[in-house]
């Protein structure tokens, strides 16, 4: 990863609220629902990636009162945000028996783990699995923008879907008693051309 103070724009060593302060207006700029129907919609999801490992890394590493200095690492080895990098990576390749195997083996249930498993759930078409995966990332973390986005498209495709579907009469039935009335109306037509649609004891 690169330097995260650079990432964010600020000097190293910011408090926390520096740092909440310019994750939110970065993830304003770069969001990629300002750059739709642009060029730049690619460019946007991978910077507002970017912003949001960044800010992800100094929210769990900064000290609450500022004075953290980037050290050029991320931990010793391996550490979550490469795990993650690389569950991601998958994902977008289309790999998601790989992703799937490596979220199983983490043994870390973070916001992130479950937004990832979401996803997961999205590209398997479990829609339910996946709705309540990520509703379980916002609310571990509320102010993370990435996770909320993927929750208000769920949302959105699930409206979508309903409405198409009630507007061709899926979910939408007659009530019991029209039912009847249409029974009881096409048995007495029948009946007056001599046949009989229900027969009566």
């Amino acid at each position: 990863m690169r330097n995260p103070y650079e990432i964010l724009g600020i000097k190293e060593g910011a408090s926390q609220e520096e740092i909440k302060k310019a994750y939110r207006e970065l993830v304003k700029k770069y969001h990629p629902d300002q750059h739709h129907d642009n060029p730049l919609y690619e460019l946007a999801e991978d910077k507002l990636r970017e912003i949001n490992e960044a800010y992800e890394y100094l929210t769990k590493n900064a000290s609450p009162r500022g004075g953290g200095r980037w050290n050029g690492k991320s931990g010793g080895g391996s550490t979550s945000g490469d795990f993650y990098s690389t569950v991601k990576m998958h994902i977008q390749s289309g790999n998601i028996a790989a992703a799937e195997q490596m979220l199983n083996s983490s043994g870390d249930r973070s916001a992130e783990w479950y937004y990832l498993s979401g996803l997961v759930f999205l590209r398997k078409g479990w829609y339910d699995e996946a709705y309540s995966s990520i509703q379980r990332a916002v609310n571990m973390e509320p102010g993370n923008f990435e996770y909320r986005d993927a929750l208000n498209k769920i949302n959105m495709t699930n409206r979508t879907y309903r409405g198409n579907a009630a507007g061709r009469g899926y979910g939408q039935g007659p009530d019991l008693c029209t039912m009847c009335q249409c029974l009881w109306c096409s048995d007495c037509c029948c009946e007056c051309a001599g046949g009989d649609l229900i027969e009566c004891c």
